[in-house]
């Protein structure tokens, strides 16, 4: 969830996106944890709303994840950069594995978001020069997903894999297939829309653009903090006011 871009070369309207992504999934989990302490009634596991709210927020954050990562490393790859990056984001995935199993039990995150950005981030390099095909094979992951699944990817050592004849028992599942497809496609529209931000660098110098920025470069640390922080001051208000 983090961009590999130096300060100097950051770029407000991705930057900005990514801050936008995180404000629509902080929303969604202010919700989730209202229903969770049955503060309010919705359905996360089989409305429609809620369902498609996240496919859209989980597309949002990994087609920016392709751009920055075919930005960070198309023209040159910094060993050390690239991989302080990959080790925060697997230490933060296991972070959340840990955090979930204490709090869920069974429905542990085994294969969420990070651990699909980690996977995203190492398998992508193989694909950093290919241009426009990222879009061809991006949508033909996203096919071979929808269209095919089988039960020799329900064992427990394949299911990140993804193709699961099932949903496994788990509170985020963002497995390799589709969603690496969903990286993929943002790899291929990644310098089209650097030259778009490049461009208009200098309009999104606005304050709900800035504000939104920032929340951006720091998507990381956001994305870890504020579940603790929601659900710590919805169960004070449970506790103590309601």
């Amino acid at each position: 969830m983090t961009s590999s871009n130096s300060p100097a070369q950051r770029l407000r309207l991705i930057d900005a996106l990514r801050g936008l992504a995180l404000a629509l999934m902080v929303a969604f989990h202010f919700c989730f944890d209202l229903a969770y302490l049955g503060l309010a009634g919705f359905d996360f596991y089989n409305d429609a709303f809620w369902l498609h709210a996240r496919t859209f927020i989980l597309s949002s954050f990994l087609l920016l994840v392709g751009v920055g990562l075919v930005l960070a490393n198309r023209a040159k790859f910094v060993f050390r950069r690239y991989f302080k990056r990959l080790a925060m984001i697997t230490a933060a995935a296991l972070l959340v594995s840990l955090s979930t199993w204490l709090m869920f039990g069974e429905r542990m995150v085994f294969f969420g978001v990070l651990h699909c950005i980690a996977a995203a981030s190492v398998i992508g390099l193989l694909f950093i020069r290919a241009g426009w095909l990222n879009l061809l094979f991006g949508m033909a992951l996203i096919g071979v997903a929808l269209n095919y699944q089988s039960g020799w990817f329900d064992v427990p050592g394949r299911r990140w894999i993804g193709l699961m004849t099932h949903k496994p028992l788990t509170e985020d599942y963002v497995p390799l297939l589709p969603w690496f497809g969903v990286v993929l496609i943002g790899m291929a529209f990644g310098p089209a829309l650097q030259k778009l931000a490049a461009r208009v660098q200098q309009e999104m110098d606005v304050r709900p653009i800035n504000l939104l920025a920032f929340a951006g470069r720091h998507s990381l640390v956001i994305y870890l903090v504020h579940q603790p922080l929601l659900l710590g001051l919805l169960n004070l208000y449970v506790k103590y006011i309601r």
